[in-house]
């Protein structure tokens, strides 16, 4: 039996070019994510028309730049494999990025200007310290590894798209790749990042990770 996971962050948003911590605000694609969904869906939608796949389901993440992401996905997969069925498309809040509480909507640098105790706790430890009304990393995992188990026993076999946020996805795949959480940091998922993730009985092996080139624009 083999899971196959297709990962993709959401598009670009005005807060990611402005350096902006967005947590779980609900935060739209900008026109450049606009784009770049669009550039990943169209990648999508040709790499399984060629393998003759058919995606079982589409989840992600309930706020607004990971589902806009992920309808325009279903649309072009939609296109690509008619007259076969739809992907569905599941909402699910369980992927939601990490809560960033008072720090939602702030620069880095705004957050070491006014709050830099707090800051270099959490720094020091991600893993059971929030920041301030925020969710620690542990909190993190926890929701979005329920989510992963899930997902895999209700499709033991197939591929499924998992669209959602660069925290809760690196976390994730730091999950089934058996690295430690604290290590998310190190798995840097771009938007519109592809990761394709194969789940066997005996783990999990990464063929692909934040594969931008669909964005690359040709010399």
């Amino acid at each position: 039996m083999t899971t196959r996971l297709l990962i993709v962050r959401h598009g670009r948003t005005a807060w990611n070019s402005d350096g902006r911590f967005q947590g779980q605000l609900d935060i739209p694609l900008d026109e450049v994510g606009q784009t770049q969904a669009a550039a990943v869906a169209h990648r999508l939608a040709q790499a399984l028309q060629r393998t003759l796949e058919r995606p079982l389901a589409i989840y992600a993440s309930d706020l607004s730049r990971a589902w806009q992401t992920a309808r325009v996905i279903q649309n072009a997969i939609a296109k690509a494999i008619q007259p076969e069925p739809i992907p569905p498309l599941v909402l699910e809040p369980r992927l939601r990025e990490m809560h960033f509480g008072e720090w939602q909507g702030l620069t880095y640098a705004e957050i070491q200007a006014c709050q830099p105790e707090a800051l270099a706790a959490w720094e020091a430890d991600w893993l059971n310290h929030a920041p301030p009304g925020g969710e620690t990393l542990a909190q993190l995992v926890e929701r979005v590894q329920a989510v992963y188990h899930e997902i895999l026993v209700a499709h033991p076999d197939g591929t499924v798209l998992l669209v959602g946020h660069g925290g809760a996805l690196q976390a994730l795949l730091c999950m089934a790749l058996g690295l430690p959480p604290e290590r998310f940091w190190q798995l840097q998922l771009d938007n519109t990042g592809l990761a394709d993730l194969r789940i066997y009985p005996e783990g999990a092996i990464l063929n692909l990770f934040n594969d931008t080139c669909h964005l690359e624009r040709p010399t």
